[in-house]
């Protein structure tokens, strides 16, 4: 960091002349002495510092302190990146969560060859990038910030001085395109950005990492066990972007199909290169080797259907072929000369594979054929399989209005639930149609029913993987699911022959995402699944069964302890009942970046499953600043992706085997999470919806308002434009208090749920075991330690000064204080530590190096949103002052690298 610090600071001595380098090292060192020292002394001058400053001298501070934590990200990165290298050096040890490590570990406890088929046939994890808006920095920035990182890599393992200096010169450049680059969005992004900064890291990253992990996999496991296992494409990425229309009124049936289109046209774009490199490096001369007679034959029938003379050297049968490929993959979309799927391109590479092996040495295979092989088996004609989201509500209407246009039902939506069902059963089990298209609807109803259109047209174009669930936010009831069934049903996406034979192209997932959904939801799932008709639609579709769980609402409704040990029994429960009946049941959890919302490290959300239902398959949501975090640099993507592998592996087989030996889980632990979730849910609804004063801090005490400004997506803050707290989105809801330093959504009222435990039952000890022995608690724990040490309520207490009545700031800060400082003092108790995230010292000492550079910005936040709420200086325009508070919203974004 001292290195990129030292050239940042050249570039604002340019721009800005020693007066404001000065002034920027002035409160740099103060708060660092307020840190260090703790001296009140240091902290007002601080403040005095600030207040003091005035345009344009005060934006180009905040801009530098800004970047300054931009800069330490890529450092922190590109450290993680020799990290790594320094593992992959040393011949005597592997690097901790690695897939070397993994396999290593599996050796270890015995697990055999056989049952490495086994894993490897169970091992399913989707993780589905999407658009929830909560990365603040603009894609324009990330990609310098990329530049930037791929030349600090560079540097690292250049030799010489001379490109040393070029490589140092460079960097110069870019931070200072970096500071001459506007950070904030003049206008709210459309869905097609969206699609387009979504596309940007399967472009530039995934297409290449996902291919690499499985093939490492391969050969480690060749290495280590002897024989060469076929790994399944086990790995795969999906997409919300341009499907999720819960709640984005931007995303229609007109916008899926457009964004079908451009993901289709960046994965032949990719082929189209892989191809093109397969050709180069296959030479081999008919002269010199015996090709498949397979191949030759497909060869010179093939050339006789190209407009055009093929590869010109006869002899060089596989770049004859590779010629043919591309020429059809350019037709592909055509009605005649072109692919018609995936599958007979799939069949073309098996087939140049097969005839490969029969001249080259079978435990050398060729590395790029065997890639290419995969990134088709990855991502088809499609790249990345789209789910699409609505709200149940608007299932109803559109239902309500067909069946009073058909006159089933004049008043469907206030039928009661038995009644509903009743009618649904009818509908599905009737062949004949409801909708005509001569009908016409309301433009609500109207794009209900393109969106299932466009579904089916989609499989007929894309294929079925194109589009493989869909998913029923605030799904609660029966008839939520079977609503659903009946419109897929009128657009041929389900069927019921004469026969008996049925059609079913979708999977269904309901959405269980507050409080009430989770503890219902195991009696929705249980009576769908004695609905013969609905057992019938699973029968075909694999008798799999997909739920999706919500971190966010429940957490917003319940608290995060709460939330979490609900969602674990909920899987639980869920889990079991499914076995009862024979179906399989994969769970997609809907985390989002920060710990107020699911957040933390890939492998430790897989760690804080229950195992028994990882072999089922995982999804999990990737979404906003994650996306750049994880997915931006390709040794960060790959390091993610092999610890969740890593994870997987072990906590599968390790479940498998404690199946084999009768072991169940800690029923004592179980009954104390039951009691700790009780009490916690009591502390916190007890603040957040029984104080009639908390929603008032909440708005003044914090930035949501001024959120809004930030244009970081295309969809609204809250539901129905509502200033309703129930209507809140969860993003902003976590965002706001990120911002303002407490992080009420992460960690409030756990402290009170675990010490009334340690009251009532005097059981510390037990507690601690479970932190020792159960990855939930453990992870649960921590994530607590990494919300507490982040959120710092001496600078939180600043905002209170924004709320217009003192007693409610008082009386409501004073709360949070006391609550904060409980939830510590059993955390530390409980892992057996002196001091917040003792036992992971490197994320320790990051918090610890940022927080001078994120302090100035939050009092830099509380001075001018509470003069742009007040705007009473003539001399200041109102536009200047927001634009200086979403430069503090990103810099403080950048700096705790979690927003919502």
């Amino acid at each position: 960091m001292d290195f990129l610090g030292g050239l940042l600071d050249k570039v604002i001595l340019y721009e800005g002349g020693e007066p404001l380098l000065q002034t920027i090292n002035n409160i740099r060192s103060l708060a660092q002495k307020a840190r260090e020292t703790n001296d009140q002394s240091f902290y007002r001058q601080l403040k005095a510092e600030i207040t003091a400053l005035k345009q344009p001298h005060r934006q180009e501070v905040i801009r530098a302190f800004s970047t300054y934590l931009q800069l330490f990200n890529i450092a922190e990165q590109n450290f993680r990146i020799k990290r790594r290298r320094e593992y992959q050096s040393d011949t005597h040890k592997v690097q901790p969560g690695s897939l070397e490590d993994g396999i290593e570990n599996l050796q270890k406890d015995h697990v055999s060859a056989e049952m490495i088929t086994e894993l490897l046939d169970s091992l399913s994890l989707e993780l589905i990038i999407t658009a929830h808006p909560t990365e603040a920095t603009r894609r324009t920035i990330l990609q310098i910030h990329k530049h930037i990182a791929d030349l600090l890599k560079m540097r690292d393992y250049t030799s010489t001085r001379y490109e040393k200096r070029v490589i140092e010169e460079t960097i110069l450049n870019e931070i200072t395109i970096l500071w001459q680059t506007s950070e904030i969005r003049d206008k709210k992004p459309t869905v097609a950005n969206e699609v387009q900064n979504g596309l940007y890291y399967f472009e530039n990253v995934l297409f290449d990492v996902l291919p690499r992990i499985h093939e490492d996999l391969e050969d480690y496991l060749y290495e280590s066990y002897g024989q060469r296992f076929k790994v399944p494409s086990y790995l795969h990425f999906g997409s919300w972007i341009g499907g999720d229309r819960d709640g984005n009124p931007n995303v229609t049936a007109e916008v899926t199909w457009q964004t079908l289109e451009m993901q289709r046209e960046l994965v032949l774009k990719k082929y189209k290169e892989s191809l093109t490199a397969l050709r180069e490096l296959l030479s081999h001369s008919s002269k010199k080797v015996a090709s498949s007679p397979a191949l030759v034959a497909s060869v010179e029938n093939e050339e006789k259907t190209m407009p055009e003379e093929a590869w010109p050297t006869k002899d060089e049968i596989y770049r004859r072929k590779l010629t043919i490929m591309l020429h059809k993959l350019e037709r592909v979309g055509h009605h005649d000369g072109g692919y018609h799927s995936a599958e007979e391109l799939l069949a073309d590479l098996y087939m140049i594979r097969d005839s490969v092996n029969r001249h080259h040495p079978e435990s050398h295979p060729i590395k790029l054929l065997r890639k290419v092989i995969r990134q088709v088996e990855l991502f088809g004609f499609h790249l990345a399989s789209l789910d699409v989201r609505n709200h149940s509500g608007e299932h109803e209407s559109a239902l309500a209005e067909v069946l009073y246009n058909v006159n089933i039902a004049s008043d469907y939506k206030h039928l009661p639930e038995e009644e509903k069902v009743k009618v649904l059963l009818k509908a599905l089990n009737d062949p004949r149609p409801m909708i005509s298209i001569y009908d016409t609807f309301t433009p609500e109803t109207q794009e209900v029913i393109n969106t299932f259109r466009m579904i089916k047209r989609a499989h007929q174009t894309f294929g079925e993987r194109s589009i493989e669930v869909y998913l029923i936010s605030m799904a609660e009831s029966v008839s939520d699911v079977l609503e659903v069934l009946v419109l897929a049903k009128e657009a041929g996406l389900y069927r019921v022959y004469p026969n008996g034979d049925i059609l079913s192209e979708i999977h269904i997932a309901p959405l269980l995402e507050t409080i009430e959904d989770l503890k219902n939801g195991p009696h929705m799932l249980e009576t769908l699944f004695r609905i013969p008709i609905y057992r019938n639609h699973l029968t075909v579709r694999n008798n799999l069964q997909e739920i999706m769980l919500g971190y966010s609402d429940g957490s917003k409704d319940g608290g995060t302890l709460t939330a979490n040990w609900l969602l674990y029994k909920v899987q639980k429960e869920i889990h079991e009942m499914g076995a009862k009946y024979g179906i399989k049941l994969k769970f997609f959890h809907g985390r989002g970046g920060s710990l107020g919302r699911g957040g933390g490290p890939l492998y430790s959300s897989l760690l804080s499953q229950p195992p028994v239902t990882l072999g089922d398959g995982v999804k999990i949501t990737e979404q906003g600043e994650v996306l750049s975090s994880r997915y931006l640099l390709p040794d960060i993507a790959y390091r993610s992706l092999e610890q969740a592998t890593t994870t997987m592996m072990c906590a599968i087989t390790k479940q498998k085997m404690n199946e084999k030996q009768g072991k169940t889980p800690n029923e004592e632990a179980m009954q104390a999470m039951d009691q700790i979730s009780d009490y916690a849910l009591e502390k916190y609804q007890a603040l957040v919806f029984q104080d009639p004063d908390f929603l008032t801090y909440f708005k003044q005490a914090t930035p949501l308002n001024e959120l809004g400004d930030l244009n970081i997506g295309s969809r609204p803050m809250s539901r129905k434009g509502s200033a309703r707290f129930e209507d809140l989105r969860a993003i902003p809801w976590v965002f706001a208090w990120t911002q303002s330093r407490q992080l009420l959504p992460a960690w409030y009222a756990a402290g009170t749920g675990l010490s009334r435990y340690v009251e009532k039952t005097g059981n510390l000890r037990l507690l601690q075991q479970m932190y020792e022995s159960w990855p939930f608690f453990q992870a649960t724990i921590n994530n607590l330690q990494m919300a507490l040490i982040k959120a710092e309520l001496s600078t939180a207490e600043e905002y209170t000064e924004m709320v217009k009545d003192p007693s409610i700031a008082k009386r409501i800060f004073g709360l949070i204080k006391d609550e904060y400082e409980l939830t510590k003092k059993m955390v530390l108790q409980i892992a057996g530590q002196n001091e917040l995230l003792d036992y992971t010292p490197n994320i320790k000492e990051s918090v610890r190096l940022r927080n001078p550079y994120v302090d100035p910005l939050n009092l830099f936040q509380v001075y001018l949103i509470s003069r742009l709420r007040e705007h009473e200086n003539a001399d200041e325009k109102a536009e200047d002052l927001l634009m200086e508070v979403l430069l503090t919203i990103n810099g403080i974004a950048a700096g705790l690298r979690n927003t919502g």
